[in-house]
């Protein structure tokens, strides 16, 4: 697909991963809109293509009814990744937050249908699949999209909220022949991160220096980082090659336990601390790790960083752009927050 004079809306652009699509949609030549309520995301995320003239930006809530239809009006892609949304504390502390996201996906599938959008492309989750298939840690498991499926056993609204936007999406193909991709991302980590996802909470507790070192959780569980720019390139590729509403794992298969990350960026920073284990707060799944061979199929996808190569790179972006008084004012209650 020939990106160049695209027009294409990235929803929550200003943010984390949004913020890194614009990038990438940019370079190729894509005329980009953003829409972001920017609670969660950072016009500096973006700075340089607004000081450029390169990208439009619509600052509106998209869970307000009257949001979605100027939005989308003269797209031909949208790039839905907004959300109400955070790491694992937020995920279980706010359910109610996260259920406004049944709301916002179908107001703004709605308005792309409506809008005679071409393609929609979702940043659905890992989320979806199943709780009760991933509670050993010891199991080498790896999870294959046709394992969403009944029983279905979502994570917490959240999850839920995901997996009927992806139904969703996939019966606007089949009755009104809307086309789509669903994208379950994993774990994503990198520069512009937020401290309540786990990577960048490590590397937030080793730059205070914090010591003991709270790790939640009993360490572990095993989880698969993957790298943001390999989370954009499947994305992008989802975007030139599915059109049915298929849903595809957009996830590393390394199985790295949490404390072997913890162990590396102790290692990594130089920062001898005790290591204290809180296995009360927020954990979820124990063993949580992507298949990938369906996207290596329909896109040629494949992830290209290796985690503890793209840990090092997220630990010398923060470590280079943080300040520590202002970290320290801030993380605990980051940590659960957006």
């Amino acid at each position: 697909m020939n990106w160049q004079g695209e027009s294409v809306l990235v929803t929550g652009g200003a943010s984390f991963i949004g913020s890194h699509l614009v990038d990438a949609l940019v370079l190729r030549g894509a005329l980009v809109r953003v829409v972001d309520n920017l609670s969660s995301g950072s016009l500096d995320n973006i700075r340089p293509h607004l000081d450029a003239g390169q990208v439009e930006l619509i600052q509106a809530d998209l869970g307000t009814p009257s949001a979605a239809e100027p939005a989308v009006e003269g797209m031909a892609v949208v790039f839905h990744l907004a959300a109400d949304h955070g790491g694992r504390g937020y995920v279980d502390l706010h359910q109610a937050a996260c259920a406004t996201n049944l709301a916002l996906d179908g107001m703004l599938f709605r308005a792309c249908h409506r809008a005679g959008v071409e393609k929609v492309v979702y940043a659905s989750s890992g989320c979806v699949y199943p709780n009760h298939l991933q509670t050993d840690p010891n199991e080498m498991l790896y999870l294959t999209e046709e394992m969403v499926g009944p029983p279905y056993d979502a994570d917490n609204l959240y999850g839920w909220a995901k997996l009927m936007g992806e139904m969703t999406l996939q019966a606007y193909y089949k009755d009104w022949g809307m086309k789509s991709a669903s994208c379950r991302y994993f774990t994503v980590y990198g520069d512009r991160g937020h401290e309540n996802h786990a990577v960048i909470a490590m590397i937030a507790r080793a730059f205070v220096g914090q010591n003991p070192f709270v790790v939640w959780g009993t360490g572990e569980q095993i989880r698969n980082w993957t790298h943001v720019s390999d989370i954009v390139n499947g994305t992008i590729l989802a975007a030139e090659l599915i059109e049915d509403g298929t849903a595809v794992n957009l996830g590393t298969m390394e199985r790295t336990r949490v404390l072997d990350a913890v162990e590396e960026v102790l290692r990594y920073t130089g920062h001898p601390a005790d290591i204290e284990l809180h296995p009360e707060m927020p954990t979820g799944p124990l063993n949580r790790v992507a298949d990938n061979a369906l996207a290596k199929k329909l896109l040629g996808w494949e992830p290209e960083v290796k985690f503890m190569d793209g840990l090092r790179r997220t630990i010398d972006w923060y470590f280079a752009t943080k300040d520590r008084q202002q970290v320290r004012q801030t993380l605990n209650a980051r940590l659960t927050e957006r």
